[in-house]
């Protein structure tokens, strides 16, 4: 998978190309520069590990954590096992969401993309952290 180059040159500065890919609970990966997936992984590890929700969060994010390199093309090799969990066939959408990536299957990010917006149109009140957030 190819890096664009407005991300590519960040992720050389930021973490010399070093990146962190893991899982989601919705069915995409997560792509983070290392030196935030560090930040991440103590956060999880701390959490209680006799709370069930917990527990399993650890095991889906850190079970699945990949570093990866990005090469001189600013592409990285996704492990096999991970695509196959995302479902990741011929084109993918390389989704940036401040301090990390989302990778989705192009056909399946397009599904959930009109989902999430048919759903916003429905929705009458936003949450109360979001009421004082201006765009």
């Amino acid at each position: 998978m190819a890096f664009p180059g407005r991300y590519r040159d960040r992720l050389l500065q930021s973490s010399d190309g070093q990146v962190v890919v893991t899982v989601d609970r919705d069915h995409c990966l997560l792509i983070y520069p290392l030196p935030e997936w560090e930040r991440i992984e103590q956060k999880l590890i701390k959490l209680p590990t006799l709370n069930r929700t917990a527990r399993r969060l650890q095991r889906l994010l850190i079970g699945h954590a990949t570093e990866c390199q990005l090469d001189g093309n600013g592409r990285i090799l996704l492990p096999q096992p991970l695509r196959e969990f995302a479902g990741l066939d011929k084109k993918a959408v390389l989704i940036g969401q401040g301090n990390k990536f989302e990778l989705w299957d192009e056909p399946v990010w397009h599904e959930r993309r009109d989902q999430w917006l048919a759903e916003a149109a429905q929705e009458n009140e936003l949450p109360e952290e979001l009421e004082a957030l201006s765009l």
